[in-house]
């Protein structure tokens, strides 16, 4: 019989050409196969940069909690504390009704005092670190919230730290001066207070304080320090002949200082 032959498969099925070329397969083609392109990105220096900026921030944070701790620690050792203020002695100089002194015509004259004392004012500062310097100081003596005697100004003082200063002005011209104009209910319970012997006052002292602590200067603030004491008088005095110059304190006075 004849033999039948099946032609030979060709070579480049299975082979690779003479030039290298690779043969296509069917799988090749298929979606995910190992043939298809990959493609890899790469942002070079991106991780690097936000770590700086990380540390950056965390460096400045670090700093800023450090400075604020380090102020309060300065705002807590360097703090002034408010100054303090005593009476601790007081004359009467003068103090009597000058209404009939201001007397003119027939008409009913305006109610007057004449008065005149002496305090000694005590100014403390118990900060053991700041230096306090007062100005424009000024002081006056009321009675039943009525001023009775001008404001008397006052020198700057000076005062180191931890320390006390003392002023003793006279508050009030008494009979060289203008006669102070009170309301007559004030001027009856004057009378009355002193028949009793028992004088109730407030000495204010007013202006102004700064406090230093080497070269550091801090700014001015307002002053209002007042004492509410009671004096032992037995009359009223009529321009310091016969007055009653010593007047003893009664009790502890009570003493207050705003800023």
């Amino acid at each position: 019989m004849a033999e039948h032959h099946l032609p030979p498969e060709r070579a480049d099925h299975h082979h690779h050409h003479k030039g290298g070329r690779k043969g296509v397969h069917a799988d090749d083609l298929k979606p995910g196969s190992r043939g298809r392109p990959r493609y890899s990105y790469y942002y070079g220096g991106g991780g690097g940069h936000g770590a700086a900026v990380r540390a950056l921030c965390f460096a400045v944070l670090v700093l800023l909690l450090a400075a604020g701790i380090t102020l309060l620690v300065l705002y807590v050792v360097y703090r002034p504390s408010h100054p303090t203020f005593a009476v601790t002695s007081a004359a009467v100089l003068a103090l009597y009704n000058a209404t009939a002194s201001n007397a003119a015509g027939a008409g009913a004259a305006p109610t007057a005092l004449a008065a005149s004392f002496q305090f000694t004012l005590v100014l403390g500062n118990p900060s053991g670190r700041c230096a306090a310097r007062y100005d424009r100081l000024a002081a006056y003596v009321a009675y039943r919230g009525e001023a009775v005697t001008a404001p008397t100004p006052m020198p700057p003082l000076a005062q180191d730290a931890g320390t006390t200063v003392e002023a003793a002005p006279v508050l009030g011209a008494g009979v060289a001066g203008p006669p102070v104009p009170v309301s007559p209910d004030t001027a009856a319970a004057l009378a009355t207070d002193v028949a009793n012997a028992v004088l109730p006052l407030r000495v204010v002292l007013l202006g102004r304080v700064r406090f230093v602590n080497g070269p550091f200067h801090r700014g001015w603030h307002s002053l209002y320090a007042r004492c509410d004491l009671l004096l032992g008088v037995r009359k009223i005095g009529n321009g310091g002949a016969g007055g009653v110059p010593q007047a003893p304190i009664l009790g502890d006075p009570n003493c207050n200082v705003d800023m």
